[in-house]
């Protein structure tokens, strides 16, 4: 990359630390991103089956890493830069020592580990569950919670442990030396009262739940409020200006809605990441799948209302994996992106993949759709190639999405009437246009494809007062870029196999899915 000169100009530092990259971007108060550092990440290592660990330290380093690259890349004056943010996983538990040193390899989102289920919740919360018929989601909870099976499994670790903290909250407290943490951060399993925004009350069942004590959690900061100054430590590692505020942001995912300028609860925010969801922001509280929490939004004392496919476009990894190869190659080859080659392969095929269906749950959910689920593609005839199943592929994540959509309708009475689609796979055509087909909506790109980052960024304006409110830096810093509209006749297709077909087939196939895992034990 050639370094360009900058203009007299003030920007904003947003660190991204998803689970396949961390990057250090770069931003004017415009929303225009101006410099750009990315590192990929080995996202886990598995040290036993269905294990997804990672080292913190690699992430700080990592971290670091990207700055530098940053650096190297631009031709800035530093002390233009105004502030930090900081975005990051969910989900992402790690337990630190007194001095702040990791005891054991954090415990990725994707971990699928579980802890056993103590004794049952004492008191009045016992009975309530039982009687509301949501002990099993208690339950699962429980059993979910990292911090319970470090407990049961590693009890030495668990005396030792001086904080719990999100990959957030790890990596505030390494750029800035404090045990802080944004509340829009708290996704996770760990006491949080999801309502009140905040951890839960003392008397709460939660408490009971988790074997974690309120002074090993860190303090929580709205976004947009300064959790504090990058240290001279961390200067020297990432080369960011000793001094800077670090102001709270979000996690990743409400990063990417604020970014994408997704404030009005008639616009949804579709995110094709390595978890595809379809998001809404909200004032009030609303729980679109009953005792699944709305999540705390990157905007002060505002929801998130979430409906998530837990395998979302690490479908698409999966596929260029185990059958892109060639495509791959010929990318290499050519110079290009190989989503351009993939684009290709959809665009050869025509909408609805001549009757393959596709069903996106490779990975089974708690209550949606249910524990027994299993990802299922029927309709296969002799002249179905690999591009049909990589065209189903992006139907299934998209009918799957809309089905989120039309509950979120439901729930809230508020009709959607536009998308805003973020994440890597915004960046296929294929992908945009055939979102705009399948639910019959206007479909936009954000101008800038790091809506996370943005979104961070926009955080950092506000809490810098570099603009009065979020109603104007959203204003000024986000803007569509390109739209998609649907195409009637691929609409009318789509339609049909949503409702005729699509809509029909877990109920079809619940019962087989059930045996399938009665017979073979997976998933267990």
């Amino acid at each position: 990359m050639t370094k360009s000169p900058m203009n007299n100009n003030n920007y904003l530092l947003a660190i991204d630390n998803g689970t396949q990259s961390v990057r250090a971007l770069l931003f004017d108060l415009q929303g225009n991103l101006v410099g750009k550092g990315k590192v990929e990440l080995e996202a886990y290592f598995s040290s036993q089956p269905g294990w997804a660990e990672q080292h913190p330290d690699y992430y700080w380093e990592q971290l670091g890493e990207a700055c530098k690259r940053l650096w190297a890349s631009v031709d800035i004056d530093r002390s233009r830069i105004r502030g930090v943010s900081l975005t990051t996983q969910r989900g992402t538990v790690i337990h630190v020592d007194e001095a702040g040193q990791a005891l054991r390899p954090a415990i990725i989102w994707l971990d699928q580990r579980r802890a056993e289920l103590g004794d049952p919740i004492k008191g009045p919360w016992g009975w309530l569950f039982k009687l509301v018929g949501a002990q099993g989601a208690v339950d699962y909870f429980r059993t979910q919670a990292e911090a319970n099976w470090v407990a049961q499994q590693q009890p030495d670790i668990h005396q030792r442990t001086h904080k719990l903290l999100l990959l957030s909250g790890f990596l505030t407290q390494r750029l800035c030396g404090r045990y802080v943490d944004s509340v829009a951060c708290s996704v996770a399993y760990l006491p949080f009262d999801y309502k009140k925004l905040a951890w839960a009350a003392p008397r709460d069942w939660k408490w009971q739940a988790i074997d974690v004590r309120p002074e090993q959690l860190p303090e929580l900061y709205k976004p947009g409020e300064k959790l504090g100054e990058i240290t001279a430590e961390a200067s020297r590692l990432t080369g960011i200006p000793e001094g800077l505020p670090l102001i709270a942001a979000g996690a990743d995912k409400a990063c990417e809605v604020l970014g994408a300028g997704a404030i009005d609860p008639t616009v949804a925010c579709l995110s094709y990441g390595t978890t595809a969801t379809i998001n809404t922001t909200r004032s009030r509280y609303l729980e679109t799948i009953p005792l699944i929490p709305p999540y705390p939004a990157a905007i002060p004392d505002h929801y998130n209302t979430e409906v998530m496919i837990y395998r979302g476009f690490w479908m698409v990894s999966w596929f260029k994996r185990e059958f892109g190869l060639r495509e791959m190659q010929r990318a290499e080859e050519l110079g290009i992106e190989p989503e351009k080659l993939f684009d290709e392969l959809v665009n050869s095929v025509p909408a609805g993949s001549m009757g393959l269906m596709l069903q996106p749950y490779w990975t089974p959910g708690i209550r949606e759709p249910g524990l027994e689920a299993k990802g299922s593609i029927i309709g296969f005839g002799d002249v179905h190639t690999r591009a049909h199943i990589y065209r189903a592929i992006l139907e299934g994540l998209a009918y799957a999405l809309r089905q989120g959509k039309e509950r979120i309708e439901k729930r809230s009475g508020t009709r959607i009437q536009r998308l805003r689609v973020a994440g890597g796979g915004s960046q296929s055509d294929a992908a945009m246009q055939l979102t705009a087909d399948i639910f019959g909506l206007p479909a936009e790109r954000p101008h800038v494809y790091e809506a996370s980052g943005l979104g961070a960024a926009i955080d950092c304006a506000v809490g810098l007062k570099l603009y009065p409110d979020f109603a104007s830096a959203i204003a000024a810093m986000t803007r569509v870029g390109d739209v998609f509209h649907p195409r009637p006749d691929a609409q009318r297709t789509y339609e049909r196999l949503y409702n005729e077909v699509y809509q029909r087939m877990y109920k079809q196939l619940k019962p087989l899915y059930q045996s399938i895992r009665e017979i073979t034990g997976y998933p267990a």
